[in-house]
């Protein structure tokens, strides 16, 4: 469960919510949540009539300090009393992977963020928590009775470490599959681009590209979506480097945004640019194709996947800044044409129908073959 412990229904993040919304339209499934919280909590015991939940203190000292052993064993506790046939643990950022392969049950992970690639990818110092996740990765994904691959990167990087590997995508949540209203044609492109402010998404790299279409005398609206942590180097030059763009009216940080917020600016958008250096899956990439928008992104992790036979997705070498801006600037100047199509393509393979039914054809293979 995402920290936010104000709020009384919990949210998961929007891979792992999309997928309950599929389990929620299977009534002959028994689906439990656990989930561990830094501070004690009063949450509903369902979210749906078949789908429970189970919010479980863990003290400070249980977390990364010490391995997750805090989470470890209040899950294994509280798995004794439910008595599942399999644990499914998403995610091996924090403490779900471990969990669910110490639970002493049959159990397969999910893989979100390969986080010892990542590791790798950014040099992480020894001892910081990224470095410290990707070790315990690789000891989940040994202990596991198979891994769900978000992507054909994730495979390729999974499939050494572990016993059995199986594709599934992640799902898109519903409201993105949602009838599209009649598109108002705008005589001003907007462009979105959706992610934490911060390294790792290049939005100070992406700030240079809007300069140099500004200075071709392109008329754009570039938005950006996403948190930006307080008093962190990045967001703090981010910010800077954005005002002379606010000025002229060419680029605007509109901070975060619900799954209905983004639904109608996607809607209100004509396209997406993504141009991370490492993407497990690239789930706003799919949300944004969902809605038809055009996508400008770096042949990256598993965007690649998703902009297969999608009509409009243009990728490029990570580095290629120049043949993203030259890009950009001529769909601007051709009128800036929305991607259609795109979102029928995505209903077919990130639909939650879609996926759960995946899923439960894993569960049944890992079941028949215990």
């Amino acid at each position: 469960m995402q920290r936010d412990y104000g709020t009384p229904v919990p949210h998961f993040g929007t891979a792992p919510e999309a997928l309950l919304e599929g389990f929620k339209q299977r009534p002959e499934l028994e689906v439990h949540v656990v989930s561990c919280a830094r501070v004690r909590m009063t949450s509903p015991q369902k979210l749906a009539p078949n789908i429970f939940y189970h919010s479980l203190f863990v003290p400070k000292i249980g977390w990364m300090r010490t391995g997750f052993q805090g989470c470890i064993r209040a899950v294994r506790k509280k798995l004794r009393e439910i008595r599942p046939d399999l644990v499914h643990g998403h995610g091996t950022e924090h403490d779900c992977a471990l969990s669910a392969v110490f639970s002493g049950f049959p159990n397969v992970i999910t893989i979100h963020g390969n986080m010892a690639e990542l590791a790798r990818l950014f040099q992480e110092r020894v001892g910081s928590y990224l470095w410290l996740a990707g070790r315990l990765e690789t000891l989940a994904l040994k202990r596991t009775l198979g891994v769900l691959c978000n992507s054909a990167y994730t495979e390729q990087l999974v499939r050494p470490r572990t016993r059995r590997v199986w594709r599934v995508a992640h799902a898109l949540r519903q409201e993105f599959f949602a009838p599209a209203p009649v598109p108002t044609r705008h005589n001003r492109c907007r462009l979105v681009n959706l992610g934490l402010i911060a390294p790792r998404k290049r939005q100070l790299e992406l700030l240079k590209v809007a300069h140099e279409l500004a200075q071709q005398g392109l008329a754009f609206e570039f938005l950006f979506v996403g948190n930006i942590t307080p008093n962190h180097p990045y967001g703090n030059a981010f910010q800077e480097s954005l005002k002379p763009l606010e000025k002229q009216g060419c680029a605007r940080w509109i901070g975060t945004k619900t799954s209905l917020e983004l639904v109608e600016l996607f809607d209100a958008a004509s396209g997406m640019v993504h141009f991370s250096p490492a993407e497990s899956f690239g789930l706003a990439v799919a949300e944004g194709l969902a809605r038809d928008l055009k996508l400008f992104a770096a042949r990256v992790g598993g965007v690649v996947d998703i902009a297969e036979g999608v009509p409009g997705a243009e990728l490029f070498h990570g580095e290629d800044w120049s043949g993203l801006t030259r890009a950009l600037a001529h769909w601007i100047q051709s009128g800036f044409p929305r991607a259609h199509g795109a979102g029928q393509v995505m209903r077919t393979r990130y639909h939650p129908e879609v996926i759960v039914r995946r899923h439960l054809e894993v569960y049944q293979e890992v079941l028949g073959q215990k």
